[in-house]
């Protein structure tokens, strides 16, 4: 592993990774996702001068199968509502889910209960990056200070926000992994596994390299024109990718330098 890589070890009661080819009701991918440990992670610790590359998932527990009926709704909540409701909060109309409200729908969601992973990723600098004081160590050192007293900018989510996860920093991921397998004894086995093809991402692996921050009120000024731009850096579009994972010895390999990114 490099000196610029953070572990931290990711468990919780519930999780679902959904899979995109299915598209009313939920069912999870067999193990975590690198787009999923990317939140992990920038729940932990985000700023704009850094970006994420998961390099390796390490399965811990891979949980066991559970159906859940959940309420959800129909309707979607446009950009535009959003904004009148900013705007105008008196009128703000949520959308209502349960039993008899009328957008309201019952679906089925195939989850995983009791997972427990180990993540690993290189942190890479962004071309904000550009202080004498935005140095690797410096980021590497407040990440590893954060994750280790519980520290997060919001609850990191197995896959959905409604499914916790708790988290501990990891100084070695393999002596981790073999500690954890020796305290579950007889509970734990060994995986190897080809899952085919898995969702790797939203955006390109390294569409945040270029780093984005919005402008604060001092840098727009009191009276900003409409052609000043109110970011600095460039916003990222989404697009999927996807790879071929494979799980050996219980660890999937997903850094994009190791694997074979497949974009549309």
């Amino acid at each position: 592993m490099k000196n610029n890589c953070v572990h931290i070890r990711v468990w919780g009661d519930w999780a679902c990774f959904t899979r995109p080819e299915m598209k009313v009701e939920r069912v999870s991918y067999p193990v975590m996702t690198p787009s999923a440990a990317r939140g992990i992670l920038e729940a932990v610790f985000w700023e704009p001068q850094v970006y994420y590359l998961v390099a390796a998932i390490r399965v811990v527990q891979r949980g066991r199968w559970a159906s859940i009926r959940r309420n959800e709704v129909q309707s979607v909540i446009s950009l535009r509502n959003v904004g009148q409701w900013m705007a105008n909060p008196k009128k703000f109309s949520p959308i209502k889910a349960g039993g008899g409200a009328p957008d309201g729908t019952q679906r089925n969601m195939l989850a995983l209960q009791e997972v427990e992973y180990i993540v690993s990723a290189e942190m890479r600098p962004t071309r904000l990056a550009d202080r004498k004081t935005d140095t690797p160590m410096k980021y590497l050192a407040e990440f590893k200070r954060r994750a280790q007293q519980g520290k997060c900018f919001h609850r990191p989510a197995l896959g959905m926000r409604e499914f916790a996860a708790d988290f501990d920093w990891v100084d070695d991921p393999q002596a981790t992994l073999e500690q954890r397998a020796a305290e579950l004894g007889a509970n734990w086995q060994p995986i190897d596994e080809d899952l085919g093809l898995m969702l790797y991402d939203v955006f390109p692996p390294k569409a945040r390299a270029t780093g984005f921050r919005w402008k604060g009120p001092d840098e727009l000024g009191s009276k900003p024109k409409k052609s000043t731009p109110r970011f600095i850096g460039k916003s990222a579009q989404p697009q999927a990718c996807f790879f071929r994972a494979k799980i050996k010895d219980s660890i999937l390999v997903c850094h994009p330098d190791a694997i074979e990114i497949l974009e549309p």
